[in-house]
């Protein structure tokens, strides 16, 4: 049956999220619907907003980091039943295509980079609002009260996994740690420089901790961050602002020869050269973490490069999500690391206009909403 709910809809460019009722339609083969219990705020979403997030298609409901129970399943799903609690994928796991059949890839070939998520595989829509189709963002759309997704997307958790705390998991807390874990594999001893100290960035500051780095450098042009930031494992924070010269060569100076690893963690093509700069000329590495705005092009001296230095992308932390979001849970569950510092904000979902203002004020780390 039809389910009618609240949701937040893009109805075009540049306008505030407007709170509407929307039909969600059942799940058809291989899907699953959803109940959001928890969801939150990611930077990715305000660029939806904005216009800048690649081939999206308008109306949208966005959001891509939540968290909930299975309320219904369709034809053929055998990975979730009704009422377990589960991690929307943002990333899918397909498993059946060259990226998933590689042990060293993450990047399904159903992902949104590749192939058009803005409706379900059989290009239609399960979201209905005013008697028009809405479309679906990276097929999770966690912006709606309920939800559907295909069953490549979507991850069972801990049956006891607090709900408004591990839906980080779906996309801010997972993206960072995994970029030092996973794509840089941070060594213990070394130098490590963040640019960006935002819920994704201080993830990175974990997952350099966790990994025994021994001098973690957080970088933001807000001050504000550096208390979290160093209370999570960073040793020192700098703002750009604060040097005449720029910042790749004040951390160069501050280390004698460049950072062992460097990560950028905003998406600006020119925080991107400097944080390539600012590694060992021969054997540092940099992670692009950020995702860049949709057209952006990339100008640097190739010599950066041909001296050794290793620079790598890094998408949802190089996790095989569907295999890993689980286990990530799990770790949280016994302790082994805590993101919920991460949660500066929790609202109720109709306030979400609200959670994008403290986002693009700097003055949230996570707004976490609730149904």
């Amino acid at each position: 049956m039809v389910i009618k709910c609240k949701a937040a809809v893009a109805w075009e460019v540049g306008k505030p999220l407007s709170i509407e009722e929307v039909e969600v339609a059942p799940p058809k083969a291989h899907e699953v619907r959803v109940k959001i219990v928890a969801t939150g705020i990611c930077r990715t979403d305000d660029h939806v907003l904005k216009g800048s997030f690649p081939n999206i298609d308008y109306p949208v409901i966005p959001g891509h980091e939540g968290a909930g129970i299975v309320e219904s399943i369709g034809e053929g799903v055998t990975c979730v039943k009704p009422g377990e609690k589960v991690i929307p994928l943002c990333l899918p796991q397909c498993g059946e295509c060259s990226s998933c059949l590689n042990p060293d890839t993450n990047c399904c070939l159903k992902t949104h980079l590749y192939e058009s998520q803005n409706l379900m595989p059989d290009k239609t829509s399960r979201f209905t609002c005013k008697g028009k189709a809405i479309h679906h963002f990276l097929w999770i759309s966690t912006f709606s009260e309920y939800t559907v997704m295909p069953d490549s997307a979507i991850a069972r958790i801990d049956d006891d996994a607090p709900l408004d705390k591990v839906c980080l998991f779906g996309c801010g807390f997972s993206t960072g740690y995994g970029a030092a874990i996973n794509t840089a594999k941070v060594k213990p001893g070394s130098t490590c420089a963040i640019f960006g100290l935002g819920g994704v960035g201080l993830s990175v500051v974990i997952g350099c901790k966790s990994a025994g780095a021994s001098r973690i450098i957080g970088i933001d042009i807000n001050k504000d961050k550096f208390t979290k930031a160093r209370e999570l494992g960073a040793t020192e924070c700098i703002n750009p602002q604060d040097f005449k010269k720029p910042i790749q060569e004040v951390l160069v100076e501050m280390t004698g020869h460049g950072v062992d690893y460097s990560f950028e963690v905003i998406g600006h093509t020119d925080t991107m050269v400097a944080a390539l700069a600012s590694c060992h000329m021969n054997s540092g590495t940099c992670v692009m973490v950020g995702a860049p705005p949709s057209g952006s092009q990339l100008s640097f001296d190739p010599m950066l490069l041909f001296t050794g230095r290793t620079w790598k992308g890094s998408i949802i932390g190089g996790w095989k999500t569907k295999d890993s979001i689980p286990k990530l849970v799990s770790g949280y569950m016994e302790k082994k690391f805590n993101p919920d510092v991460l949660i500066t904000h929790t609202l109720p979902f109709d306030k979400i206009n609200e959670g994008f203002e403290l986002l693009q004020s700097g003055k949230s780390i996570r707004t976490v909403l609730l149904f």
